[in-house]
């Protein structure tokens, strides 16, 4: 189905908190094969929420707003709702009896939850946020709180069902999958698949995120059987252009991936940060299950910690300068000693904004990767800000890994 997300809140007009509600609500239904046409974010004024709802229900198959359903005077979103759509507000007594039922104070503004639009269905009755759904016209209007913990636990748990079975054996069916990528730009894939975009069936898109560029497939056809067929046959064509740029798909990370592969071949990483400040070994920390495989990691960033942890020579460092292959090399071997690993990955660079020269500019990499006795190390050269060399360079690094035990 194709949909519009509404999100409402000052608090998000002003930049005081970050929508990461419409973003989540996004995913989750693109990933059950949905479509989001648009996405707008309104502060609490009733007459230009009336004005989205409506041009909302004119023109998608249906809607999700998020926001404003709150006990407190700025919470407009119901009333706004009732005016734009001539719905007037009304009691929901089981709403009101549950209210009443709660130890707090002062109930009289927290009855207000209790009136919603004419022909609003509680989704939630026993959520501390109900939250409600109204049918307009025969669209679907879905309405969630803005807490993104709330929204989220009534979208999953209630919204996409509902969904799912809204046009029962009429709609088409639909596959969706997303390719995680490392080491190919954004233009080179779309060069890769423009012959698979040409097919009206298949849409793809192409997304840059951190040191990765991701992929979406879609596909929709009539019949499951078709759908299927029509998805399998895209997907083999995007893995074998992709080949092994192509590390995971979906809700994978990197890290997730490398672990797995770590894991079948019996390894151990360990790794060695400088100008990546811990970042590779909290990537790898995040996965649950890495001390199976993850045996540590030192962040060595003064030259003093590099001789003193890693056994990095001083003329080493003299000679070559801190950001450099040598030194990149000697830190993965360094560790390698150390920590007893079967891989050991280092990253020393320049991360900026300041102490980058002429020779080694801002965002100048060196990746050192230790395995079976050997030691080698690669030059990166990245542009942005500081924590995007940093995440560029974290990414980078899990990557070289992942391509040496593959």
């Amino acid at each position: 189905m194709i949909g519009e997300i509404i999100a409402v809140g000052d608090e998000l007009t002003t930049g005081r908190i970050v929508n990461t509600t419409s973003a989540f609500a996004a995913r989750q239904l693109f990933l059950a094969g949905h479509s989001i046409q648009a996405m707008q974010t309104i502060g609490d004024a009733p007459k230009l929420i009336g004005e989205a709802l409506k041009r909302a229900v004119s023109r998608a198959e249906f809607v999700l707003v998020t926001g404003g359903l709150g006990p407190t005077s700025d919470d407009l979103t119901n009333e706004a709702a009732a005016e734009a759509l001539d719905r007037p507000s009304t009691l929901h007594p089981e709403i009101l009896e549950k209210i009443r039922a709660q130890p707090w104070a002062d109930l009289s503004a927290l009855e207000k939850l209790a009136w919603l639009p004419e022909g609003a269905e509680v989704l939630n009755a026993d959520g501390r946020m109900a939250g409600h759904l109204l049918v307009h016209e025969a669209v679907p209007v879905f309405f969630l709180p803005g807490v993104p913990s709330q929204a989220e636990k009534l979208l999953t748990e209630t919204v996409l069902p509902r969904l799912a079975g809204w046009l029962g054996g009429r709609r088409s069916a639909v596959r969706t999958r997303l390719y995680k990528t490392v080491g190919l730009c954004e233009c080179e894939i779309n060069q890769r698949l423009l012959a698979l975009e040409s097919d009206r069936r298949v849409s793809v898109g192409y997304y840059p995120v951190g040191g990765e560029v991701q992929v979406s497939l879609s596909v929709a056809e009539a019949g499951e059987a078709a759908a299927e067929s029509l998805f399998q046959e895209a997907d083999g064509r995007i893995r074998a252009a992709l080949d092994r740029h192509l590390y995971g798909t979906d809700k994978t990370s990197l890290a997730q991936a490398l672990g797995m592969l770590l894991r079948e071949k019996k390894l151990t990483l360990a790794a060695a940060e400088s100008c990546t400040g811990g970042l590779i070994s909290a990537k790898i920390t995040a996965v649950p299950g890495c001390s199976a495989w993850f045996a540590g990691g030192v962040v060595a960033y003064s030259n003093h910690l590099k001789e003193c942890l890693l056994g990095v020579d001083a003329e080493l460092l003299r000679q070559h300068g801190a950001v450099s292959g040598p030194v990149a090399e000697a830190m993965a071997t360094g560790l390698a000693r150390r920590s007893g690993a079967d891989v050991t990955v280092a990253t020393t660079g320049i991360a900026g904004p300041d102490g980058g020269t002429a020779d080694k500019p801002t965002g100048t990499v060196y990746i050192g990767l230790w395995q079976q006795g050997a030691a080698r190390a690669c030059l990166q050269c990245f542009c942005g800000s500081r924590h995007e060399i940093q995440e560029m360079t974290a990414t980078a690094a899990l990557d070289a890994v992942r391509r040496a035990v593959c």
